[in-house]
């Protein structure tokens, strides 16, 4: 718990100096300049932790007083790179294959952090070959590219290179000063870095959609798909060989997942695999990944168009070498315009099938990930409504996947949960071994916390979901398994409303018994009204 607020303090204090420092710069591109900084602190703590401990007792001290990571300079291993030019070569080949990258002292954040405490003309120059070198020399693949879209001499941040460099030193000097007295490890940071995330989601409004998930619905995705596919009553799986978001985002929803697994079951995942067709939020996934204490080894995030399959990975035309997912989750963008073609019409994704319309791309990233989705596994898309009874080609898609047998379970979630979009969504697991001849419906779309802008769920509405589907309950106004003959009856469509309906049933009236209590009422009346007239006569008033 203390941990936790550690967190989310450190997240805050970030928070507050991208609000105080942005100015006239809107959220987006200060996000990426922010994340980028500290990016760059992760892994120049995290590279100088490891060096420290390769190099034993041979790791020097620096002349620094300073206390905190973040000011010392020169840094211990600026002092070793000088003493040692000849071991340098070889300590940097262990380097890779200890912690996969290396950083040349000179680009250690607290050496920029010097040049912007001292206000040095030569910060902006320095952090530019800095980024450059970590994309192309420190990685030995992977990250070409990564900060490709931070501009260092755009205009956002000055006018002039003296002003855009003032501007730099600033915001560096801020950072550093604000998350110094914070723990460096990957816990705390990466945390923090998915609170700015959010932040920053909910700062820019419907933009956000093409990069987070709130990590409630993040969360009853996770717990979903790591239970067992055939049987979720006996738990999580021990292991996940290979999972997949295949609109990625800034990979918050695969990190929930691993989160889920690893840290708070015990388990374990091979690799995970995301897919991302902005090229900016690709390299916030991927910057994501390595702040989570993840090497460059245990992911892969490729960036490409979905809808047109353009990662070889999944384009295997041989069946036996296709590549299959333990476990898929997805918030792809909704209702998204897309252009299918005679080529996409025979495409091995959507043959069986047919093609989600031009105006929603919807089942289109369904039946991707669908395709992809091991025999033994468990796939969690959310999608808007409509999927669930719009007719025409995605009525034709959603018959076949219910005769198949695909569709577990559909949840209704509230509205105004996203940043993205104030409409009510749904989640649709799906799996390729399920035996249950039903569909669980579960209702819960009024069922949430008001707070001033968004609507959210807490912790007791996350774990009535997923212990709903885990022990797949009956429920009164909330949860129903639905034969597939009665949904066939209702011409496969999937309305939640329809199944499990929340409004409470008004009691009957016996108008009998109604009718005998105004008999008995009006004769009361008329007794009373007969006395009340006696009295008015004897006062010689007039009668009533």
């Amino acid at each position: 718990m203390i941990q936790k607020q550690q967190h989310k303090k450190l997240g805050k204090t970030l928070w507050d100096i991208a609000d105080e420092l942005r100015g006239a710069m809107n959220a987006d591109d200060f996000r990426d300049y922010m994340l980028s900084f500290l990016f760059l602190r992760y892994l120049s703590h995290n590279y100088e932790a490891a060096a420290k401990k390769e190099l034993g007792k041979d790791y020097p001290l620096s002349p620094s007083k300073e206390v905190k990571a973040d000011f010392v300079v020169p840094p211990p291993l600026e002092i070793w790179y000088k003493k040692n030019k000849e071991d340098i070569a070889d300590f940097e080949k262990q380097m890779r294959r200890k912690v996969h990258y290396v950083i040349e002292p000179k680009y250690l954040w607290s050496n920029i952090t010097e040049l912007a405490r001292t206000q040095n003309e030569k910060l902006l120059a320095t952090l530019d070959k800095g980024f450059r070198y970590i994309e192309n020399e420190s990685f030995e693949s992977t990250f070409k590219g990564l900060f490709s879209e931070i501009n260092l001499n755009s205009e956002k941040l000055g006018k002039t290179q003296k002003e855009r460099n003032d501007k730099l030193c600033k915001i560096i000097t801020k950072i550093a000063e604000g998350i110094a007295d914070f723990s460096t490890d990957t816990d705390t940071l990466g945390d923090a870095y998915e609170y700015l995330i959010g932040q920053f989601a909910a700062g820019s409004g419907k933009k956000a959609g093409e990069f987070y998930t709130p990590q409630q619905i993040s969360t009853i995705l996770s717990r979903i798909v790591i239970l067992d596919s055939h049987d979720p009553t006996t738990g999580p799986k021990p292991k996940l060989d290979k999972v997949l978001d295949f609109a990625c985002g800034s990979g918050s929803l695969l990190l929930n997942v691993r989160t889920k697994l690893i840290k708070e079951q015990g388990g374990t995942i091979g690799k995970i695999y995301g897919q991302e067709k902005n090229i900016t939020t690709y390299n916030l996934a991927r910057m994501n990944m390595l702040l989570h204490g993840m090497k460059d080894t245990e992911f892969d995030i490729f960036h490409g168009d979905t809808l047109l399959n353009q990662w070889s990975l999944l384009n295997e035309m041989n069946p036996s070498k296709k590549e299959e997912f333990d476990a898929i989750v997805a918030n792809p963008p909704f209702s998204l315009r897309w252009e299918p073609n005679d080529t996409l019409a025979e495409d091995f994704r959507f043959k069986s099938y047919g093609l989600a319309p031009k105006s929603a791309a919807d089942f289109a990233f369904l039946l991707h990930g669908f395709h992809f989705l091991k025999q033994n596994g468990t796939m969690a898309i959310i999608l808007p409504h409509g999927v669930l009874f719009r007719s025409g080609a995605e009525e034709k898609i959603r018959t076949k996947l219910l005769i198949e047998n695909s569709i577990d379970t559909i949840i209704g979630l509230p509205s105004n949960l996203f940043y993205s979009t104030g409409i009510p969504v749904c989640i649709l697991i799906l799996k390729k071994c399920k035996k249950q001849d039903d569909v669980l419906f579960i209702n819960a779309s009024e069922h949430f916390e008001k707070e001033k802008r968004q609507n959210t769920l807490d912790e007791k509405h996350i774990n009535r979901i997923v212990e709903t589907y885990q022990y797949r309950k009956d429920i009164e106004r909330y949860s129903r398994k639905v034969s597939m003959d009665e949904i066939k009856k209702n011409g496969y469509n999937l309305n939640i409303s329809r199944y499990v309906s929340t409004s409470q049933e008004e009691s009957k009236i016996n108008l009998k018994e109604v009718n005998t209590k105004l008999v008995s009422i009006n004769k009361r009346i008329k007794t009373n009204t007969d006395k009340h007239n006696e009295f008015l006569k004897e006062l010689g008033l007039s009668l009533i």
